[in-house]
């Protein structure tokens, strides 16, 4: 074989899959996924380690696959990961460890993402379980948000000997694993539900429905439920708009709002009693991993889909593998385009939508260059669905009910990176409810961070 060139990993059929919300990606079977692990050259410097926020033992790992060891390959990940088979899927490898990778310099990196993918389905299949505490501390340690960062930080703490609660607002844990992406890049069932079982086995508690800043808040957890410490990782759900004429028309959504009723509440699925637009022509603004979920899942719900961008393919923040996805399914990608008005009937549904085209100037404080209008390029978009996905920022309800909670002007926590310490004793924080909306794995750092500053602070204490 040749080991400059990774091993291809099997997918569902473009036509076949534009139709319906099985998984894309269907992953390396033992015999691919030991010839790509072969393709590792072992670094003793291993840069791809580095290049992972969670800082698993990729080498290590790689090298049990080797071997054929697949169950202590799964051991060495969970040492530093609780969601491996989330990771294997949805992390933007390419610029993390991949990124990094030696092998990568001439040739293509090692696909560590899809092995590690491999590792964490296979240990599903075969009931193997991460292993669990030595010791019990015998303190309690609430954690609010069961989303990535939540739940590694509820991990980590259940693995040091930690009592932990979660509590999470909706009726089913997971948070943005469970809203926001969709069931054809991360299966709910078969993956995220089963990754929160093994965060279960290692002690975590679990409790849904519970609206902390509502029902309870943060000094009553620490004053009244005897917890000694608090992690936030409530995430970002408030979303975004761009602030035109006609964005309260019928017809109009978040992708957040769209995203939710699909995933979450199985509006993809006839049976479930979930109402989603079936549109015939969409639009989604933004050009993020989220625009991209939304378009894909309002094609395979049947529509004509467009993704609008003021920029071009070259600054699309979403992942490449999604934009190529993407464009396989048919979605039409107007570039260099900018929304100026949403247009509606006398009943207020969506008829369309103007645009002006834009052209690139210098950059900006992004580094990306400067989207500008183009003079006299206005032009109408015949449509019934805009979907809007320009991001998202922390719902504010559980810093205003708790005193002492320092916040930024875009009303994210103020919280040490290297330990999720915030400005109020005993409160952690990571996530985007700091960061504002990002990735999962980056929370997933956050929440590790914070694990290690709850354990520092209270073995001092």
């Amino acid at each position: 074989m040749d080991v400059l060139t990774k091993v291809p990993v099997r997918e569902q059929d473009a036509k076949e899959r534009a139709a319906n919300f099985e998984e894309v990606c269907l992953g390396y079977n033992m015999e691919e996924a030991q010839a790509e692990a072969a393709r590792c050259i072992n670094c003793k410097n291993a840069q791809c380690i580095k290049g992972c926020p969670v800082a698993i033992n990729i080498p290590a790992f790689i090298e049990k696959v080797k071997e054929g060891n697949i169950e202590e390959a799964y051991q060495i990940i969970s040492e530093a990961s609780a969601l491996p088979a989330v990771c294997g899927r949805v992390c933007p490898q390419e610029t993390q460890c991949e990124g990094k990778c030696i092998r990568g310099i001439k040739g293509d990196p090692i696909s560590i993402g899809k092995l590690e993918r491999f590792v964490a389905d296979w240990a599903r299949e075969n009931g193997i379980k991460p292993n669990g505490p030595k010791e019990k501390k015998g303190k309690k340690v609430a954690v609010i948000g069961s989303g990535p960062a939540g739940l590694t930080c509820a991990g980590d703490l259940a693995k040091m000997g930690y009592e932990v609660t979660v509590f999470e607002a909706l009726h089913e844990p997971g948070g943005v694993l469970v809203y926001g992406i969709p069931e054809f890049r991360l299966p709910k069932q078969d993956v995220v539900a089963k990754e929160i079982e093994n965060v279960k086995a290692l002690g975590v508690k679990i409790e849904t429905n519970v609206v902390v800043g509502k029902s309870v808040t943060i000094d009553e957890l620490i004053q009244e439920e005897g917890f000694e410490a608090v992690f936030i990782g409530s995430g970002a759900g408030l979303p975004k708009f761009m602030g035109i004429p006609g964005e309260n028309s019928n017809g109009v959504f978040s992708a957040n709002e769209y995203l939710t009723r699909s995933n979450l509440m199985k509006a993809f699925d006839e049976n479930s009693g979930t109402p989603i637009m079936h549109s015939r022509k969409v639009a989604v603004v933004g050009g993020g991993n989220v625009a991209m979920d939304a378009a894909r899942t309002a094609l395979r719900l049947g529509a004509e889909v467009h993704i609008v961008y003021r920029r071009s393919e070259e600054e699309l923040p979403a992942r490449v593998e999604e934009v190529h996805h993407a464009k396989e399914e048919g979605i039409i990608f107007d570039l260099l385009t900018n929304p100026t008005e949403i247009l509606a009937d006398e009943k207020g549904w969506v008829t369309g939508m103007k645009c002006i085209r834009m052209e690139l100037g210098e950059p900006d404080a992004s580094g990306r260059r400067r989207p500008v209008e183009i003079p006299g390029s206005e032009f109408t978009m015949e449509l019934d669905t805009v979907i809007m996905s320009l991001g998202t920022s922390p719902n504010p309800l559980i810093s205003s009910t708790t005193e002492g909670l320092e916040i930024n002007k875009w009303k994210c926590i103020v919280a040490e990176e290297a330990n999720g310490q915030t400005s109020k004793e005993g409160v952690y924080a990571g996530g985007d409810a700091v960061t504002g909306a990002a990735t999962v794995i980056l929370a997933m750092g956050a929440g590790k961070a914070a694990a290690k500053g709850i354990d520092e602070y209270l073995s001092g204490k």
